[in-house]
């Protein structure tokens, strides 16, 4: 049986005021289906995240959940969707941080939407970045790519400039005045094609993203950037490790259009959370090598304003 939460036993369960109640209408929230938009391509770690919490989340509020993929812009035409919906509650999304940044924060890009275009309502899973290659790749090691491209340009593919993968390149990039080709995508999955057919020697991307290929040796990864190594790689040293400082992640959020009503913006927390705490959940999300780890309220707040600063002065935007 559905695991169904009304905005009513939402409220209740979140200490809200009975007068909030009166509406009608919200009492009944949601009446119908939900939208959940992923701004990446079909196939990749955001993409397989999101279609993981929409199957659940089914579950605890009776109503089906359809995730929408709208891709381009680096991942800004996916956001500028959620914060141009309406306001009512039946569509949410994922933001990616640090990627979400650099569309309003890079002049270049011209994006108009910013965090308080959004209504946050918390963070789902946390996923450190890797470097990966082929198989036979000569590249044995972070620091044999490093060295490498000291003497010659090394291809590495990421999703868009100022993206997680982007900017983790970026950095090392400066700390060790190496000239790297960044090769940007739609998806992991064409990143992965590109690797894998010997057009680009560095893969970037996200643990969730190569656990599975590692295991199989279909792709190897030599580097991930976490602070301790990663339970679903535990034989890949860290960065760290390898004499390289470097923590970086994506941290899968979710969000709404700013305006909603505070009472429907509770009881959509109120399932998220439901969801996401679940046994069935967290089995489904190791599955996928996903930790889900929850940052809500003005603790998550708090967490996107310091991450947009740090992404300011890094870029110097």
């Amino acid at each position: 049986m559905p695991r169904v939460i009304s905005i009513k036993a939402a409220l209740a369960a979140a200490g809200i005021v009975g007068a909030m109640l009166a509406t009608p209408a919200a009492a009944e929230f949601p009446e119908k289906g939900m939208t959940l938009i992923v701004a990446y391509g079909a196939g990749g770690g955001t993409d397989t995240t999101a279609r993981m919490l929409a199957s659940d989340l089914e579950e605890t509020i009776g109503q089906p959940v359809t995730v929408q993929n709208v891709t381009g812009g680096g991942g800004g035409n996916g956001w500028g969707a959620i914060a141009a919906a309406e306001p009512d509650g039946y569509t949410i999304g994922y933001i990616n941080i640090p990627n979400m940044y650099s569309g309003y924060l890079n002049p270049d890009m011209g994006r108009e939407e910013s965090l308080e275009s959004f209504t946050p309502l918390m963070n789902h899973v946390t996923d450190y970045c890797v470097w990966a290659v082929k198989p036979d790749s000569p590249f044995q090691s972070v620091n044999d790519v490093v060295e490498a491209a000291k003497e010659g340009r090394v291809t590495i593919t990421a999703h868009g400039a100022g993206g997680d993968d982007d900017l983790a390149i970026q950095r090392i990039a400066k700390m060790n005045d190496l000239d790297m080709a960044v090769v940007h995508n739609q998806s992991t999955a064409d990143s992965k094609s590109q690797v894998l057919g010997g057009h680009v020697q560095v893969l970037g991307a996200n643990v969730s993203e190569v656990a599975d290929q590692h295991a199989s040796g279909e792709l190897r990864v030599i580097g991930v950037m976490a602070p301790e190594r990663s339970g679903f790689l535990p034989d890949v040293p860290t960065f760290q490790e390898q004499g390289i400082d470097q923590v970086w992640s994506v941290s899968r959020g979710i969000a709404g259009p700013t305006g909603r009503p505070p009472e429907i913006a509770e009881a959509i927390m109120t399932a998220l959370e439901a969801t996401i705490t679940s046994d069935a959940h967290r089995q489904a999300a190791e599955q996928l090598s996903l930790a889900p780890e929850i940052v809500k309220g003005p603790e998550y707040m708090d967490f996107l304003k310091s991450t947009e600063q740090e992404i300011k002065g890094l870029m110097g935007w």
